[in-house]
């Protein structure tokens, strides 16, 4: 199995925090899903109150990973001001650098991304950079100190699933060494087990379990379907022909006068 900055995670689905129901619902569908990673925004309220306290306790509950991430940020700076009260806040080197650059689709801003993952990876943080699947990007990604990928399937929230293949499978084929996770857009299963199939590490996402309307159960199904795509990847799958094959041998088809 592929680690992460040394460690080996015991399921290779990031599942996001947000948006559920109830901290009971977001609980069961890490229990039922087996997530081996929880993604968590900081929260940016005041620290008098102890605000989020009790979400934190909930989290830490959970006896997983935890990889805070730089969510909503738009600037290099905002950026890396909020992965250092990450840092202090949860403990942890890991962080997942988001640097958005457009506001309908959330599309990374992959410049400020490339200054930023410097910066941080400089002062010791571990990156998970949210990125596109552009291979030059990459590139300067690894140049810059991060050790791990993070290609988006879809716009954030989106549900499309993985909307680039062939850039997915072009980034997979050309970082072979390199842990590699979808990170965002995906709706389905399928999706999933589709991106693990390419031979991806991992898969994180929020929205499809969170907004389900049966959160726990559609966890399970996700982590599932990236056990079946892990497996098929494993198994080396048949390689695809643009004409028939037949499946029944015809040595010893009886002819009929």
């Amino acid at each position: 199995m592929r680690e992460f900055y040394g460690t080996s995670l015991p399921n290779p689905l990031m599942l996001g925090t947000a948006q559920y129901p109830s901290p009971a619902i977001l609980a069961d569908a890490f229990r039922r899903s087996g997530a081996g990673v929880a993604t968590v925004s900081l929260r940016r309220e005041s620290g008098t109150d102890r605000a989020g306290q009790e979400f934190w306790k909930l989290i830490n509950d959970l006896g997983v990973l935890v990889l805070p991430n730089t969510a909503g940020c738009h600037s290099v700076k905002e950026a890396v001001t909020t992965a250092h009260m990450a840092r202090e806040m949860f403990d942890t080197k890991w962080i997942k650098l988001e640097v958005i650059g457009e506001d309908d689709t959330l599309q990374p801003d992959v410049f400020g991304l490339v200054e930023a993952a410097k910066i941080l990876t400089d002062e010791g943080f571990q990156v998970f950079p949210y990125t596109t699947e552009d291979l030059v990007v990459a590139d300067k990604l690894l140049n810059a100190g991060c050790e791990v990928l993070m290609p988006w399937g879809a716009p954030i929230g989106s549900g499309l699933g993985l909307n680039n293949v062939f850039g997915l499978r072009a980034m997979r084929a050309h970082f072979p060494d390199v842990p590699l996770v979808v990170d965002a857009g995906l709706g389905l299963p399928s999706h999933a087990a589709a991106a693990m199939e390419l031979g991806y590490d991992a898969v994180l996402l929020n929205t499809a379990v969170a907004k389900a309307g049966d959160p726990a159960a559609m966890a399970e199904a996700f982590s599932k379907a990236i056990e079946a795509g892990k497996i098929a990847h494993d198994s080396d799958p048949m390689e695809i022909r643009d004409m028939a094959s037949p499946s029944t041998p015809v040595i010893g088809k009886a002819f009929l006068s």
